[in-house]
């Protein structure tokens, strides 16, 4: 294996969004423990129909009457899109996806970690179109969790590899974003389609001109995302658009950019996500759902994230390094790499976000997110194992 050993600049920004994403992580898995108990503790109901309280108006114009659940899923996670958004373009701009061989490593790794998890659910399913959707579900990776995980073991990890799982986390994430935009919209309305057309052409305009208006941009921003959530394109993906909307300039912390990443940091952290786990995972497990873990969904779910993640991601990586199109820190080991790659299998917050929009039915959704939670932790504690191992 041809390896390049290579320097890794950790800005400030990047150390304080990876211990962000830690505290996260831990919040992730705080927040869903203590909603699958109560979803099966004896006022268990109660607490299930709490997160489906429908809430806001709704007239003959528009619908903004929707369960609690669905609040945080469409409003509230656009904000979780934006901070994606935003780490995506910094990380295109001045981070490792800035240096076009070191870029090609997590980006070929991304690419394998998305196709052949979705190829192992198509295998499992193409005889049953009625679960044929949730092919996207095994195909991005939790960005918190995974590097929550990573974070236990601290100094035994190389730089080199938390930057690698981070870009490629981050470019999943992408990759998840252009899937729900391709495959999970409908009911598109031409009228609302034309006003996010409109909106995205003024946000290009004041990208150009270099505008730093935090009002303006943030007027833009509700009003983009309130068109798109009825146009039939997911709400969520105007956060994605306004982040790359935001002027970049040097990414110094006086620019918008930077700010607006800054301070978005905690809420998403502290606020937001630990809500979308505990609406997501209020779910009675009870002897019919645990039956279903055998068949096609489940199994195409948890074999996409356990097996076709690490697969995937290992192998197409040492393809393109091996072909000369990406290079390989000497830090990281082959173990170390399929280490990374099983934390990759970690799918959680955005493949629970894709499961709720393959399917319809209650049944297939809570099914989905019981596969993911199954897989998820699977693949935490091996990816762990293996990467302890390996520091020893």
């Amino acid at each position: 294996m041809s390896q390049t050993n290579n320097t890794f600049r950790l800005t400030a920004l990047f150390k304080e969004f990876f211990k962000s994403q830690q505290a996260a992580g831990i919040l992730l898995v705080s927040a869903t423990i203590i909603s699958l108990i109560a979803a099966n503790s004896p006022w268990g109901e109660n607490y299930i129909a709490f997160w489906n309280t429908h809430i806001g108006p709704t007239t003959h114009n528009f619908h903004l009457n929707h369960s609690i659940t669905e609040w945080i899923n469409d409003a509230l996670m656009t904000i979780f899109f934006l901070l994606v958004g935003l780490e995506i373009e910094r990380e295109l701009y001045i981070g490792e996806l800035s240096n076009r061989k070191r870029a090609m490593l997590p980006l070929m790794a991304a690419l394998g970690g998305m196709l052949f998890p979705a190829l192992i659910y198509f295998l499992f399913n193409f005889n049953h179109p009625e679960t044929l959707s949730g092919a996207g579900i095994p195909t991005a990776t939790d960005i918190a969790f995974a590097i929550a995980i990573m974070g236990l073991l601290g100094d035994r990890v190389p730089p080199a590899l938390k930057v690698f799982l981070t870009a490629l986390a981050i470019i999943d994430d992408l990759g998840a974003i252009v899937v729900i935009a391709i495959f999970y919209g409908g009911g598109f309305d031409a009228m609302y389609l034309l006003l996010v057309s409109g909106i995205c052409a003024i946000l290009y305009y004041l990208n150009k001109k270099g505008n730093e208006n935090p009002w303006l941009f943030l007027t833009l921003g509700v009003s983009l995302w309130f068109c798109m959530l009825h146009s039939g394109i997911h709400a969520t993906l105007s956060g994605v658009i306004l982040a790359f909307a935001l002027p970049f300039k040097s990414g110094k912390p006086t620019t918008l950019s930077y700010r607006v990443e800054h301070r978005i940091q905690w809420p998403v952290t502290f606020i937001i996500l630990p809500l979308f786990a505990l609406s997501n995972t209020a779910i009675a497990i009870n002897s019919n759902t645990l039956n279903q873990l055998l068949n096609p969904e489940s199994l195409g779910i948890f074999f996409g994230l356990v097996l076709g993640k690490p697969l995937g991601i290992v192998l197409i990586s040492l393809l393109a390094v091996k072909m000369g199109i990406a290079s390989l820190s000497q830090s990281i080991s082959l173990k170390k790499l399929i280490g990374a790659g099983i934390l990759g299998g970690i799918g959680f917050t955005m493949a629970i976000f894709v499961d709720n929009l393959a399917f319809t039915q209650s049944e297939y959704i809570d099914l989905g997110k019981i596969s993911i939670l199954i897989a998820s932790t699977t693949c935490a504690l091996l990816g762990f194992a293996i990467l302890k191992a390996d520091s020893k």
